[in-house]
C-alpha cells in the first residue's frame, strides 16, 4: 500500500453532453507513480473520464459536470488555473501530432511557452526530453530537420518528448499505440515502465494485453459507469462482476 496520498481522488463524478449522460457516478484513486489502464467498449466513457483529468472537456460546449476531482488534494474544479493544470497534467493523444517544424523546436514548443527563453536552458531541455523518451539516439543528427520525416513510431515518442519538456506531473494516454506497429507500441510499452518511475501514468487501451503488460491498476468502463477497479491481475484472473469478465473473455466489446 502506498503511505503517499493519491495523485487523484475521483468523487461521484457525473458528465454531461448536453443531455446525454456519459460519465454516471464515477469514483476510484489513482496513486503516485503508478499506471492505470482504462479498459472498455468503444463509447463506454473512457477517454471522457480521461479528458475530465486535464479539464479538455471544458473545451467543448454544453458539457456539465458534477461531483469532485481532488489532484493533489485540490478540486480541479475549484479556483483552479487551467493552464498551468494542463501543464502538470499532460496528454498523448492516439495519433502522433507533431508541428510542422523541426525536430528541436517541436520539443522546445512548449518551454517557450511557459517562458523559458534561454538557449542552452532549452538545449538541455530538449536533450533531457528526448532521451526520457528514448528518441536521442536516434535523433540526435537531425534535431533540425523537419520533425514529419520521422517514421509514425518515433512520432509518438517525440510527442511524448514534447509533453515531457514542459515537466509535467502526470501523462494521460489516448490509445498511444493504436497507430503503430508491433515494434513501435513494444518500444513505447518499454518506455512507459521507465516514465512511471517520475510521472503518474493514465492510459486508456482497446488492447486487453497491453493493459495487463503495463499497467499496476485497470479500471473497467461500461455505459458511463466504472463497473470495476482493481489491481490488473485481480481484472484479468478474478474479476468480481461478471461484466467485467464477459468482457475481457471476450464475449461482447
Amino acid at each position: 500500500m502506498d503511505p503517499r496520498p493519491p495523485k487523484f481522488d475521483v468523487r461521484h463524478l457525473d458528465l454531461w453532453y448536453g443531455q446525454t449522460q456519459a460519465l454516471k457516478d464515477v469514483s476510484f484513486s489513482i496513486d503516485p507513480n503508478t499506471i492505470t489502464a482504462l479498459i472498455g467498449p468503444s463509447g463506454c466513457g473512457k477517454s471522457t473520464f480521461l479528458r475530465v483529468l486535464d479539464r479538455m472537456n471544458d473545451l467543448i460546449e454544453g458539457v456539465r459536470v458534477e461531483g469532485s476531482v481532488l489532484y493533489d488534494g485540490e478540486d480541479i474544479f475549484g479556483d483552479r488555473d487551467v493552464i498551468e493544470l494542463r501543464k502538470r497534467v499532460g496528454m498523448v493523444f492516439q495519433k502522433p501530432n507533431p508541428f510542422p517544424m523541426s525536430i528541436w523546436d517541436n520539443i522546445a514548443y512548449g518551454p517557450r511557452v511557459h517562458g523559458v527563453k534561454d538557449k542552452k536552458a532549452l538545449s538541455d531541455l530538449v536533450e533531457r526530453s528526448l532521451v526520457q523518451a528514448a528518441l536521442f539516439d536516434e535523433v540526435k543528427d537531425r534535431l533540425h530537420k523537419p520533425a514529419l520525416g520521422l517514421s509514425g513510431g518515433q512520432q509518438q515518442r517525440l510527442c511524448i518528448a514534447r509533453v515531457l519538456a514542459v515537466e509535467p506531473d502526470v501523462l494521460l494516454m489516448d490509445e498511444p499505440t493504436s497507430a503503430l506497429d508491433p515494434i513501435s507500441t513494444a518500444k513505447i510499452e518499454t518506455l512507459l515502465d521507465e516514465l512511471k518511475r517520475r510521472y503518474t501514468i493514465v492510459i486508456v487501451t482497446h488492447n486487453m494485453q497491453q493493459a495487463g503488460r503495463v499497467s499496476d491498476r485497470t479500471g473497467f468502463f461500461l455505459h458511463g459507469e466504472l463497473v470495476e477497479y482493481a489491481p490488473t491481475r485481480d481484472i484479468f484472473f478474478n474479476p468480481r462482476d461478471e461484466r467485467t469478465e464477459n468482457y475481457i473473455s471476450g464475449r461482447f466489446g
